[in-house]
């Protein structure tokens, strides 16, 4: 199954860097037996011991991308189909994404994920998949050239945010909705440094960005200009050029502001000290 709840038979389920298939296959999640309710106390002679498996996913998720170098994340519906404009667009970001020198990372499922792989790769770029284990089987899709599969979902989730330099967002369910919702929360708390969020298709979008900017901002619940972290855009050279040209802005103002804060540096060590 695929982050969207779509079966992805014959592959075989993951668990870990264990491969699972047909009877072996549990009824249940790392993820669902982590966050189940527990009746009794007996939960505190395992939770513990948990932490080092959560530890070893985030070493194993580091060791694997830390040299991935520039990459872009992109995200999307499982649920389209081969030849659809979906998964044409998608094929289109990626191959825009790898010539302009970025690794392209999705979740390494199939539809807009498989989509995104399959233009990068294409293209001559890295293809990242970062799988999830999930109740049913599953399997990264055969464009992928690095894959790390996860139990569990927040370790994935920092792996799409910390070795990207921008997201790029197609028409997609509740994953992807959640992964963008992620990131608007992240640059807005300001948790991590500010990067490109573009969304593709506007008529898909549109209703979404109404209820943003009318009952949602209207109340006070988000600031006047938060939408504005995301762009939306219809063609997908353009959302490539925007992610691509927002980062080279960004750093160019990261490597600015370094070298201001060096210079001031060096100007408190020369002036003489006070008598």
């Amino acid at each position: 199954m695929s982050d969207d709840g779509v079966p992805a038979p014959g592959n075989g389920y993951r668990k870990g860097p264990v491969l699972l298939r047909r009877g072996q296959i549990p009824t249940t999640t790392t993820d669902q037996r982590l966050l189940a309710d527990k009746d009794d106390s007996s939960w505190l002679h395992s939770d513990p011991w948990r932490v080092m498996r959560i530890q070893s996913e985030f070493v194993e998720g580091f060791g694997a991308l830390a040299e991935v170098g520039p990459a872009m994340s992109v995200f999307g519906s499982a649920r389209v189909k081969p030849g659809s404009p979906e998964y044409t667009l998608a094929e289109q970001v990626g191959r825009g994404l790898a010539r302009a020198g970025y690794a392209v990372i999705t979740g390494g499922g199939p539809g807009a994920m498989e989509a995104a792989n399959k233009g990068a790769q294409e293209a001559g770029g890295l293809s990242v998949g970062l799988g999830i284990e999930l109740p049913f089987e599953q399997g990264m899709n055969q464009w992928v050239d690095l894959g790390v599969n996860f139990r569990y979902f927040f370790a994935r989730k920092t792996m799409f945010v910390k070795y990207a330099k921008g997201f790029v967002v197609l028409p997609g369910g509740f994953g992807t909705l959640d992964e963008l919702f992620e990131a608007l929360t992240l640059v807005q708390t300001h948790k991590v440094t500010e990067f490109p969020i573009v969304l593709i298709g506007t008529d898909y979008w549109q209703g979404l960005l109404d209820w943003l900017r009318g009952p949602v901002r209207d109340r006070g619940m988000i600031g006047a200009h938060d939408v504005d972290l995301m762009k939306v855009v219809d063609d997908p050279d353009e959302a490539v050029a925007h992610v691509v040209e927002r980062d080279a802005q960004l750093r160019a103002e990261e490597q600015a502001a370094a070298a201001e804060a060096a210079a001031a540096q060096q100007a408190a060590a020369r002036a003489p000290e006070p008598a």
